[in-house]
């Protein structure tokens, strides 16, 4: 952000806006039935993080088991929730450090720990899932991980990135501020 010359009253809000969209990939992840699909005929099998579903092509209706009644269920579920609160957290004391015209730089490296706390429970509930589901559930066919799986990920990655952002950040607190002279590369002859 600084190597670019973007100027800071511009850019302020680029983090918190990311961490926004990130808590909105995190929510559809949450609330989505695509975590796991297959489809082999004459199945059709779809998993969510709550619950696993199936159907055969001929009947209208699927029938769906909870997996809270697993304990590697309630894991992957608990573990993704906290993951999600802590971002929350992160979310809204990014806008309040944001939004302060003295940007308390100290601050902002604190929501970058927490981001990378985030990320360490969405990473375990997102390895838990697949594994204990591939190998408790019966699922006929080929197994794919779907768009709300991929969400989940998505969700983890940008926590990554964003609490390197944030730890970085007040590495260049003067340059940012202003209180540094820039420097600039041509020079006239």
């Amino acid at each position: 952000m600084v190597q670019c010359g973007l100027d800071y009253t511009r850019c302020r809000w680029i983090l918190p806006l990311m961490l926004g969209i990130a808590v909105i990939f995190g929510l559809i992840a949450l609330a989505g039935k695509g975590w796991l699909e297959s489809e082999t005929l004459p199945y059709q099998h779809q998993a969510s993080l709550w619950e696993s579903c199936t159907k055969f092509n001929d009947e209208p209706d699927w029938t769906c088991i909870s997996l809270m009644d697993y304990a590697w269920g309630r894991a992957a579920a608990a573990t993704f929730l906290v993951g999600y609160i802590i971002l929350i957290i992160c979310f809204a004391l990014a806008i309040i450090a944001f939004a302060i015209d003295t940007l308390r730089f100290n601050f902002v490296r604190g929501i970058g720990g927490l981001l990378f706390v985030a990320a360490v429970f969405s990473i375990m509930a997102l390895v838990i899932y697949p594994v204990k589901f591939t190998n408790e559930m019966d699922m006929e066919g080929v197994n794919m991980f779907s768009w709300a799986y991929g969400l989940a990920w998505t969700t983890t990655i940008m926590e990554i990135g964003l609490g390197f952002f944030f730890c970085c950040l007040p590495n260049y607190e003067d340059e940012i501020l202003g209180n540094v002279k820039p420097t600039y590369f041509y020079t006239s002859p």
